[in-house]
């Protein structure tokens, strides 16, 4: 599963609400999740530990938070996993900010997080930013930590399945949705009509189905691929 959170605030109350992100999560049964826009401990009294929160209220017990940024001096913010499978190492690698940046908009550091697992499969979870140029370092280190077997990559791209910009991941790797019924549109979640949320895997592995979830918690609804783990 991959969940962009909006930092688990819910998308109806706009309050910060842990059980709902909890229940979309436990309502597909994943073995392992990627997680965007989630927060860390802060000096801010909604910084908390999300990531632990939700493993705790999953069930899910190996987590690992990958911290990009963080807000007002001490307050963090990235990405995060959840795996039924012990993890085996972990690194947060950031994706360099674009020097010097080609747009006006709104420029934000990013991070991949990259977990190799006990059963030898490697998972990157990436969220790239918005603007072209900090899309295009996001590919780049991406293709710089791919591995040619047993690799999963999941997350939010901010880019539909016709942009150009994730061509070189094409080339190297298999879109789940190819096992989707329907145009598996993830945003925005109340009525969706973007597809921006993926689950990329290495050319070895199955891809049995994939579809979206049909409730709505954040402002993204969660994107599922179920995959043969085995070999």
């Amino acid at each position: 599963m991959t969940f962009n959170t909006q930092h688990c605030m819910n998308f109806y109350t706009e309050e910060i609400d842990f059980p709902s992100m909890a229940e979309e999560i436990k309502k597909y049964n994943p073995d392992i999740v990627g997680l965007n826009e989630i927060r860390g401990k802060g000096t801010h009294h909604e910084y908390e530990e999300q990531t632990q929160i939700l493993s705790g209220l999953t069930g899910i017990d190996n987590f690992y938070f990958a911290k990009a940024i963080e807000f007002e001096g001490s307050n963090p913010y990235g990405n995060a996993f959840l795996s039924k499978f012990a993890i085996v190492s972990a690194e947060t690698i950031i994706v360099p900010d674009p020097q010097p940046k080609m747009y006006d908009g709104y420029y934000e550091t990013r991070c991949l997080l990259k977990v190799k697992l006990e059963n030898g499969f490697t998972v990157l979870v990436i969220h790239f930013g918005l603007n072209r140029d900090e899309q295009q370092n996001a590919v780049e280190t991406v293709l710089k930590n791919l591995e040619g077997e047993k690799c999963i990559l999941m997350g939010d791209f901010n880019a539909e399945p016709e942009d150009d910009i994730l061509i070189p991941i094409r080339e190297k790797m298999k879109d789940t949705v190819c096992m989707a019924d329907g145009d598996s549109f993830t945003f925005p979640s109340d009525n969706p009509v973007q597809k921006i949320d993926y689950i990329f895997v290495s050319q070895d592995i199955e891809v049995i189905s994939a579809k979206v979830s049909d409730s709505v918690a954040s402002d993204h609804r969660a994107y599922i691929a179920e995959i043969s783990m085995e070999g």
